[in-house]
């Protein structure tokens, strides 16, 4: 499968311009042909919002707004899977709306294929948005199931990865857990991820990565290493904005970028090549398409179980 991750710092609030320069670096990165383009969380409308009120006037509604035409129109244009992240309002069957963090799929159509709502809820998304497995008592959390053309798949927005609310137990790896019972074979992360880096750090080498989320983007699939019998690969794609985001009320965040293609398989994670002994990974400040066909070989070896 050829994945294209795009990285890029939306401006918060600027819907329009950030659709723009979503499909400008698309189409510069002059992708022959892809199967799967995954975009970050909240991509377009940006996410540091304080509150409900600040981000009321951008929620979509539920797979039919602006970011979900987006995608269907890329989708039929480069006749591949599109996983964007939006806020989305939701209709509920007696009239009242709820908010959620989500990401939808579209295929090679233009036809909507998942809406998936974050489970785990970072505080940023507590002013605004309600968990996605709350909303139906005798829904699980996250999202492991089958999806035509794209077969066994996961979907996870960024806090879904860590501890629930950082009080459960470190090992107790829920997310990991959940797509190995599912029995996942592909995982797709969108993200705003944050970064300790203060932003004049980020304009030093800002094509290198930030290695220390990488590692600890590693450490929360921990259960993939370990898992017995794990012949069959997982390949897990992290589509992580960069850049740094202010608000209205002073709150200023950095964003990690450092998006990246993992392979797990046999006990050990490798990286894939996008050049001659160069990894396929962005820069912490780098915005672009990585591209990775994951029928080639991984030849970066990350970590190896038991090492």
């Amino acid at each position: 499968m050829r994945i294209a991750v795009l990285q890029f710092a939306p401006t918060l609030g600027d819907v329009e311009r950030n659709m723009q320069h979503a499909s400008n670096l698309v189409y510069t990165s002059q992708p022959e042909s892809i199967d799967m383009l995954v975009l970050p969380e909240m991509a377009f409308s940006g996410y540091n919002f304080p509150n409900v009120s600040a981000i009321t006037p951008y929620l979509e509604p539920t797979t039919s707004g602006p970011t979900t035409r987006w995608a269907a129109t890329i989708a039929k244009q480069y006749q591949c899977y599109v996983i964007v992240g939006y806020p989305e309002i939701a209709t509920m069957s007696d009239g009242t709306t709820v908010n959620y963090n989500s990401t939808v799929t579209v295929g090679p159509s233009g036809e909507v294929l998942n809406n998936y709502r974050k489970s785990f809820l970072y505080y940023t998304d507590e002013t605004w948005a309600i968990e996605g497995f709350r909303s139906n008592s005798t829904q699980q959390p996250f999202f492991c199931g089958d999806i035509e053309g794209l077969g066994r798949i996961g979907h996870g927005i960024c806090m879904d990865i860590n501890p629930y609310q950082f009080t459960a137990p470190w090992a107790a790896y829920e997310f990991a857990n959940s797509m190995l019972a599912g029995n996942a074979r592909l995982v797709v992360l969108s993200m705003a991820w944050l970064t300790r880096l203060a932003p004049e750090d980020l304009k030093l080498e800002p094509d290198r990565p930030d290695m220390e989320t990488v590692a600890y983007w590693l450490e929360r699939f921990h259960p993939f290493l370990e898992a017995s019998g794990l012949r069959d690969e997982i390949i897990v794609v992290f589509a992580n904005r960069c850049g740094v985001e202010g608000n209205r009320e002073g709150d200023r965040v950095c964003y990690a970028g450092s998006s990246c293609v993992m392979r797990f398989q046999g006990g050990g994670v490798r990286m894939f090549e996008k050049a001659r002994n160069e990894v396929a990974i962005l820069g912490k400040a780098e915005e672009a398409v990585l591209l990775v066909d994951t029928a080639q070989p991984a030849r970066f070896l990350l970590q190896q179980k038991g090492v």
